[in-house]
C-alpha cells in the first residue's frame, strides 16, 4: 500500500512543465519522509480500459440497487480493482495541465473510470451524493501555455469540484501559467517550484487521515 499516488497527466516527459514541479514537490517529500511509499501512473504508460458496453452496464445495475454478474460482473471487478488503487492511499499528487480550456482526456478517462456508486460516492434520495473518499488530501500542479492572459478556466474548476464530489476536501495547488507570453517566465517557474517544494514537505510532515 501507498502513502502518495502520484498521477502524470502530461505525455511530454521530461519537457513538461507539470511533471517538473512534480519532481520539486516529490524531492521535497521524501526529504522529509524517505520510507514513504509513493505509487506512480502514469496515465499514457497504463492505459485504462475503455469505459463502455459492460462497464457502463455494471454502473446501471449497481445504480439500481443489483448486483453485476455474467460480462457485467467481469468489467465491473476491473473497475474495481483500478478504484482500489486510487482509494488506497491518503494523499494524491495530480500533474494538471491544461488542454482547451479543461483537463487531459488522459485524466478525465480516469475520473470517469474510479467514479462509481459505491465507491465513489453514494447517494440518498432525501440528502444528495455523498463523496466516499473523505480524509484524504490533494496536491494539483495547474500548468498552462497561456492562461490566465487568455481563455477560460474549466480546468481548475471542474478539476476541484470533482475532488470534493468524491469526498477530498483537503486541497492545495500550485499554478504556473502564461509559458508562452511572460517576459518574466523563468521568475515564475522558480516561484512554482519553490511553492511545489514547500508543499511537498507539508504533506510530509502531516499524516493522512485516512490509513495508507
Amino acid at each position: 500500500m501507498s502513502d502518495l499516488l502520484y498521477i502524470q497527466s502530461s505525455p511530454r516527459q521530461g519537457q513538461s512543465q507539470s511533471r517538473r514541479l512534480a519532481d520539486a514537490f516529490l524531492g521535497a517529500y521524501l526529504q522529509s519522509s524517505p520510507t514513504a511509499a509513493i505509487d506512480v501512473l502514469d496515465l499514457w504508460a497504463e492505459p485504462l480500459p475503455v469505459f463502455a458496453g459492460d462497464h457502463v452496464a455494471a454502473k446501471m445495475t449497481v445504480i439500481g440497487g443489483l448486483t453485476p454478474d455474467g460480462r457485467e460482473a467481469t468489467a465491473w471487478d476491473e473497475i474495481s480493482r483500478i478504484h482500489a488503487r486510487f482509494a488506497s492511499p491518503g494523499a494524491y499528487l495530480f500533474t494538471v495541465p491544461m488542454w482547451n480550456h479543461g483537463v487531459p482526456w488522459v485524466l478525465k478517462h480516469l475520473i470517469d473510470t474510479i467514479t462509481q456508486p459505491g465507491l465513489a460516492f453514494g447517494f440518498d434520495a432525501r440528502a444528495g451524493y455523498d463523496g466516499l473518499l473523505g480524509g484524504r488530501r490533494a496536491a494539483a500542479i495547474y500548468t498552462s501555455a497561456i492562461w490566465p492572459t487568455f481563455g477560460e478556466d474549466f480546468h481548475a474548476s471542474y478539476f476541484e469540484s470533482w475532488l470534493r464530489f468524491v469526498g477530498v476536501e483537503e486541497i492545495h495547488s500550485v499554478r504556473l501559467g502564461s509559458n508562452l507570453l511572460d517576459g518574466e517566465i523563468e521568475r515564475e517557474r522558480r516561484r512554482a517550484r519553490g511553492e511545489a517544494a514547500e508543499l511537498g514537505a507539508l504533506f510530509a510532515r502531516r499524516p493522512a487521515l485516512v490509513a495508507a
